[in-house]
């Protein structure tokens, strides 16, 4: 069963090269009773738990042998998921539950956890064996309050044994982003270029969430690349397998792929051997206006490929857009891009009749960049020169970029920011990629997100969000959202539905 982050099937095709820069959630089920109550009902509830989990196909969910009754009790539970290498647990009601000791196990415990309790099966156990669960959640969440606790609470926490394994696989895909974010390392390159004082923002908020930030020059990545020079069988062996996954079509400019593949080869010695005391990484780079005079290329392909691997590079040295990519992909388990949010569609563009999956016209925009899409995202694209730096710079030394349409299908659009205040806030919407022809250049695609327009002005205009948006390959929205409140930020912005009106919306022109 291949459940998507937010518990449906989902099928994908992306690059054979395994995506292996982000946590393995391991998640343990740990059972709670109050003293009272029989502690064989939570038993049977969670046999009865564990049992749908298999028939499922739930990786790495394993449950607790220790049924928490007191503190000594989560004392022997919290020993448990040290020996087993759990990372996230679920506290399962299986009846009223402890809330005391429950919540001492989960303050203890300091990963991401959530809480789920049983509904009564049917009318022949009232009479005796009754687990109060409504009861018992809501002391678990007043309980939580006075620990001063995160805990996620699934919009309905009282479950059927079946009906758990949806909010399972869902909290696992919302683990996953949470720790991903406490042991990742952002390596930047060199300031932002000039005039383009967006994305430029306080670090101060990524230290607070428990990202690392190591911030380098541009002279770091040249002497970096200089430095792989001599390690001339592997270029080689990267240029090769370039070539093959390019092909003859789409392989344009085939003279500058040993020099790609010896920046590839550089920025992924810098992520083995630079990442410290993280498990994970991405980079933020300098693309432009230096770059291209001194290495000679464009390294969007290589971005592309790198973004393929798990490992963002997110463009124009925006920490912020590679750390929302990270997120996208840990949401999703598949790669993610960093888009502008860059232009209005003509209509001439669209076909009559074309399906705008909820949205209008005015909601549509594309999405684009100079080429660091991954492939495997593309419904098609070729090795080019990036049109706007070659007016400047010529086209020999602009070549390097993966062009062409994004491939239809599902999308979250999503940014995680600091504003000048060193304040976090983000924004989140569902959409559709379309199967459009943008008619342009870069790695570009039409999108559609219902009521777009008026969440454009009214939330990234109005909360003065920078161009650069990261953009999942499925929807993702609800995971992030529940992932943003655990991590502890408060300002989520998402589009409102016509006839809610924003704060600073004006009636009179609604």
């Amino acid at each position: 069963m291949n459940l998507g982050p937010e518990g449906r099937y989902i099928n994908i095709t992306t690059k054979e090269t395994k995506m292996n820069n982000m946590p393995e959630i391991k998640l343990g089920i740990v059972g709670v009773s109050r003293d009272c109550f029989p502690i064989a009902l939570t038993k049977s509830r969670l046999a009865a738990l564990m049992t749908e989990v298999k028939k499922a196909k739930l990786a790495n969910v394993v449950d607790c042998p220790v049924v928490i009754e007191n503190e000594v009790d989560a004392m022997k539970a919290l020993a448990w998921t040290k020996e087993n290498g759990v990372n996230a647990v679920c506290m399962f009601l299986g009846n009223f539950g402890p809330e005391g000791p429950t919540t001492f196990f989960v303050e203890k415990f300091g990963k991401p956890a959530m809480v789920l309790a049983a509904k009564e099966e049917s009318k022949k156990g009232l009479a005796s064996d009754r687990g109060d669960a409504l009861c018992g959640v809501l002391n678990f969440s007043y309980c939580v309050g006075l620990r001063r606790l995160r805990v996620y609470i699934p919009e309905f926490p009282n479950v059927t044994a079946k009906e758990a394994i949806a909010e399972l696989a869902k909290f696992t895909a919302i683990a996953r982003v949470v720790n991903g974010l406490k042991s990742l390392k952002v390596f930047g390159f060199g300031p932002r270029p000039e005039d383009f004082f967006a994305c430029n923002a306080p670090i101060q908020p990524l230290f607070d969430l428990g990202v690392n930030v190591q911030e380098n020059s541009e002279l770091d990545l040249r002497v970096q690349f200089e430095k792989m020079a001599t390690r001339t069988a592997e270029i080689d062996a990267i240029a090769a397998d370039m070539a093959k996954e390019l092909g003859k079509k789409r392989n344009t400019y085939p003279e500058i792929l040993r020099q790609l593949a010896q920046f590839e080869l550089a920025l992924t010695d810098w992520y083995e051997n630079k990442r410290g005391a993280a498990e994970y990484a991405v980079f933020a780079d300098k693309c432009w206006p230096a770059f291209q005079p001194v290495f000679k290329f464009e390294p969007c392909y290589v971005n592309s490929r790198l973004a393929g691997r798990g490992i963002p590079v997110a463009c124009e040295v925006d920490l912020y857009g590679a750390v929302s990519e990270y997120m996208c992909q840990c949401a999703t388990e598949l790669p993610a891009t960093l888009l502008d949010i860059n232009n209005s569609v003509p209509d001439d563009l669209l076909k009559k009749g074309e399906k705008l999956h909820g949205a209008q016209k005015r909601d549509l925009f594309m999405g684009f960049h100079c080429g660091n899409t991954c492939g495997a995202c593309m419904k098609n694209c070729a090795i080019k020169y990036q049109l706007i730096q070659a007016r400047l710079m010529g086209k020999d030394i602009t070549k390097g970029t993966l062009e062409g349409q994004i491939r239809p299908g599902d999308t979250t659009m999503f940014r995680l920011q600091s504003n000048s205040d060193a304040k976090l806030v983000s924004y989140i919407g569902d959409g559709q990629f379309l199967d459009v022809d943008p008619c342009s250049f870069g790695s570009i695609g039409v999108i559609a997100i219902p009521e777009f327009a008026r969440f454009y002005r009214h939330v990234l205009v109005q909360k003065r969000f920078p161009h650069h948006g990261a953009f999942a390959f499925a929807h993702c929205g609800g995971i992030l959202f529940e992932a943003l409140k655990l991590l502890g930020v408060a300002d989520i912005n998402t589009p409102k539905p016509a006839g809610v009106l924003y704060p600073d919306e004006n009636p009179f022109f609604a």
